[in-house]
């Protein structure tokens, strides 16, 4: 059976957050953002590549996978079924459905993935439903990654 593992970095430093993802042995890190940008450091797109290359892990964003902007306010907002509503239409687009079928290629290849994005709750977070989604199509058992907490945030 293949596996999948999501992380959201919302409670974690770039230290916190690459230490999960190297105990968890990911060779790839997919962006599921819309918007591959972040207020944190080290989150951003290129930063994040960065700080991954350094760590031995690929970088792919799939923006197609991304939650739209109503979704994105709906979650802001805390309303999390709204959300989910959103993102299960923009995932039954052919753009959406096609970059799926990518990561599930990816997925069957074996590799160690882990879907990204800002949420620490996937419960609050359309990575699930990419999971989900992903599950739908082939046996997989998904594993919610929670880097250590910063402090400070």
């Amino acid at each position: 059976m293949s596996a999948i593992a999501t992380i959201g970095y919302e409670a974690a430093t770039v230290r916190t957050f690459l230490e999960a993802l190297t105990e968890h042995g990911v060779e790839l890190l997919v962006d599921v953002r819309a918007v591959a940008s972040s207020r944190r450091p080290g989150f951003a797109k290129s930063a994040l590549a960065a700080n991954l290359h350094g760590a031995g892990i690929e970088y792919l964003h799939l923006r197609g996978l991304g939650t739209p902007a109503e979704g994105r306010s709906a979650a802001r907002a805390g309303h999390h079924a709204r959300m989910r509503d959103i993102f299960a239409d923009h995932l039954a687009t052919a753009g959406a459905q096609a970059e799926l079928e990518s990561l599930a290629d990816i997925v069957r290849s074996g590799r160690r993935v882990c879907l990204l994005c800002l949420e620490a709750d996937p419960t609050h977070c359309h990575r699930s439903l990419v999971a989900s989604a992903l599950a739908a199509k082939m046996p997989l058992r998904v594993i919610h990654l929670a880097p250590a907490e910063n402090p400070a945030v």
